[in-house]
């Protein structure tokens, strides 16, 4: 399957390294999350204790990761990654916690997808600062207790109401990132332009955030290809008119729609009646996973007021029916 432009999919590490802020004051957006996070690690330093661990939930691209970074460099830490379903093990979560050195962020992305007996050993890490971990055969099987240093636990996940409430419970910081506005879009279009030395006109960098689905993801993967078609078919320059063309061969729309969302608002409309339709029956009628559809594209979709999500399965509204062009029966909401 061709990549999607409007994924939510990281950007190379590299690329993304490059065009990511280093501190809360260069974060664009979330501003009541980089409130709060700002005031509890500025206490936490007065204290010359560590942050709590933090749970940052929300759909895929909004910069949980990003926050996770900045909250290193704010708190002079350096910061180990790993991703829940790579913690197969409890040695693997043994080596990673071995390394932390005090005051550095542990950051879990996909945290909603460690197995269940990693939490398990996780909970005393979090809460005491030690490891309890098995050694030994069946028959000399004995617990030791390695003690750590204090650290941070910085959690990421699509999925809050995919953990375990004992896991959710022992994070003292909880938040909540949201979509972004145009104008904030638009501002991060700007940055990110200046950061890869290329020029963007004021009504392009409006026009690529209008088509972002409210992500920063997505719109520094456009504005990267954007720069592609400025480069061949003009001067390099970033002006509306090139900015429309290329979004239009990328077959993003005004709302930030491509291909995969007309077809799941199609099936739908066209092969369910506009709805409800269960999520295991629309997954399987457009070939996309059933997680996908619920992390990746409901969500935005939802937002717009394109779908709603009812007791009975998901339902095109007359919103969807209206921007497809479709004729919208009587009966749709």
């Amino acid at each position: 399957m061709d990549e999607r432009i409007v994924s939510k999919e990281r950007l190379e590490e590299d690329e993304e390294l490059n065009i990511r802020p280093d501190s809360l004051e260069e974060y664009i957006g979330q501003s009541e999350v980089k409130e709060n996070l700002d005031v509890f690690m500025k206490a936490a330093k007065m204290r010359d204790e560590s942050l709590d661990h933090v749970l940052l939930y929300g759909p895929p691209g909004l910069g949980k990761t990003t926050l996770a970074y900045i909250i290193a460099n704010e708190m002079n830490g350096n910061i180990k990654t790993a991703s829940g379903p790579s913690i197969e093990k409890s040695g693997d979560l043994a080596s990673l916690l071995s390394t932390l050195e005090p005051g550095d962020i542990l950051f879990i992305d996909e945290i909603h997808r460690m197995p269940r007996f990693i939490e398990e050993i996780l909970y005393p890490a979090m809460e005491d600062f030690a490891l309890d971990i098995m050694i030994g055969n069946e028959s000399s099987k004995r617990n030791i207790r390695i003690d750590l240093p204090p650290f941070t636990l910085v959690g990421a996940t699509t999925r809050a109401g995919d953990l375990t409430s004992p896991l959710r419970d022992r994070f003292g910081i909880v938040s909540k990132l949201q979509y972004y506005t145009v104008e904030e879009l638009t501002s991060i279009v700007k940055r990110t332009s200046k950061v890869l030395e290329c020029v963007i006109e004021e009504d392009a960098a409006i026009e690529l955030a209008t088509r972002s689905r409210g992500t920063p993801r997505i719109a520094n993967r456009l504005l990267k290809r954007v720069r592609d078609f400025a480069l061949v078919m003009g001067n390099g320059n970033i002006d509306l008119e090139i900015t429309k063309l290329a979004l239009d061969k990328l077959k993003v729309d005004r709302l930030g729609l491509d291909d995969t969302d007309y077809n799941l608002l199609k099936a739908i409309i066209e092969k369910f009646n506009g709805g409800p339709v269960g999520i295991e029956a629309l997954a399987s009628s457009i070939g996309e996973e059933q997680t996908t559809i619920e992390d990746v594209y409901e969500p935005y979709l939802l937002q717009t007021g394109l779908l709603k999500r009812t007791s009975r399965g998901r339902m095109a509204t007359r919103m969807a029916y209206e921007h497809l062009g479709i004729f919208c029966p009587d009966k749709i909401d």
